[in-house]
């Protein structure tokens, strides 16, 4: 199966890292005797429940079911069997994980505690870049007159490696950025030519989660009395705030580099509960509006002779 994972040239090299360890760990041992045309759903679903009854957490099992998914899916196109296997095997449901939305003044304290490291909070926690994003933009990403940071690249750490390539899902994209952020950028990046890194780190290279977060943010953020959250979760912040800000799916889902506006629901629907009232509301003023209107131009036309004698003159 290492050979039909080879041949997913699509796949970022953290995800084909991964990949590769889920198979030398779990899909070798299960399948690596088994002639791939014997393989059955039957097979598949008991492989799974070992998997679940070993302590493995219900999304690990999922995880580890997309990569023989994919690797039968090749086998499939590459006319080795006929249907994959996999396909439709029922999963283990796995739990959401609570997210925690930092409100402005909670993210203004968390910002104020990092110190000189103030603008990258504030950029994870508004415009909603994942980490590698933020830490891989180049000065020439930012067009302050217009308030955007075009993402094109983003950084990943690959076998302790940092490797530069393509943002998630291969998606480039523009994200906005509030008036406020583009006065402490600037100031930022003031003097710097235009290749030079955003948010290096103090030795000028990239800056690693791990040596961010061991080195600033988690103390900044227990000093703030926000112990728990993370540098990626100051994503689902930006999600929040924009939402209560009258962004509607479409935007967030731009913003953030999802896939699809189903992806963004998929994590956010909650947030988006109060427009169905906004809407009905607003629904309810537009009726009115229009009915008012009508009312305006139905009503009968009283022409002067109705009162008076004499030709007919519109009142």
């Amino acid at each position: 199966m290492g050979s039909d994972l080879a041949a997913q040239s699509q796949l970022k090299p953290t995800t084909n890292t991964r990949y590769a360890g889920i198979i030398t760990k779990h899909l070798e041992p299960a399948w690596g005797q088994v002639a791939i045309a014997d393989v059955t759903p039957a097979d598949v679903a008991a492989w799974l429940q070992r998997l679940a009854s070993s302590g493995l957490a219900a999304g690990s099992v999922r995880y580890i079911h997309r990569v023989l998914s994919l690797a039968l899916a090749y086998a499939v196109l590459d006319g080795r069997i006929t249907r994959n296997p996999a396909a439709g095997v029922p999963l283990p449901r796995a739990k959401a994980r609570p997210k925690r939305f930092l409100s402005h003044s909670e993210l203004a304290r968390l910002a104020d505690e990092c110190g000189d490291y103030a603008a990258l909070i504030n950029a994870l926690g508004y415009t909603g870049l994942r980490w590698g994003d933020a830490v891989a933009l180049h000065v020439e990403d930012l067009d302050l007159l217009r308030r955007r940071i075009r993402v094109t690249r983003a950084m990943a750490e690959v076998r302790g490696k940092a490797v530069i390539g393509t943002p998630k899902d291969h998606e480039r994209r523009v994200v906005p950025i509030p008036a406020f952020l583009v006065d402490d950028l600037a100031e930022l990046v003031a003097g710097r030519s235009p290749a030079d890194l955003v948010f290096p780190s103090p030795k000028g290279s990239l800056l690693r989660n791990g040596n961010f977060r061991r080195n600033v943010f988690d103390a900044a953020a227990e000093r703030a009395g926000l112990g728990g959250i993370t540098p990626h979760g100051l994503r689902h912040s930006a999600a929040s705030l924009a939402i209560q800000a009258g962004a509607t799916v479409v935007v967030v889902s731009r913003m953030l580099g999802h896939s699809s506006a189903k992806v963004t629901l998929d994590v956010y629907a909650h947030l988006f509960a109060d427009d169905l009232d906004t809407v009905a509301d607003r629904l309810h003023e537009a009726r009115a509006r229009a009915s008012a209107d009508q009312m305006r131009t139905s009503r009968p036309t009283i022409f002067a002779e109705d009162r008076f004698s004499g030709g007919q003159h519109a009142v």
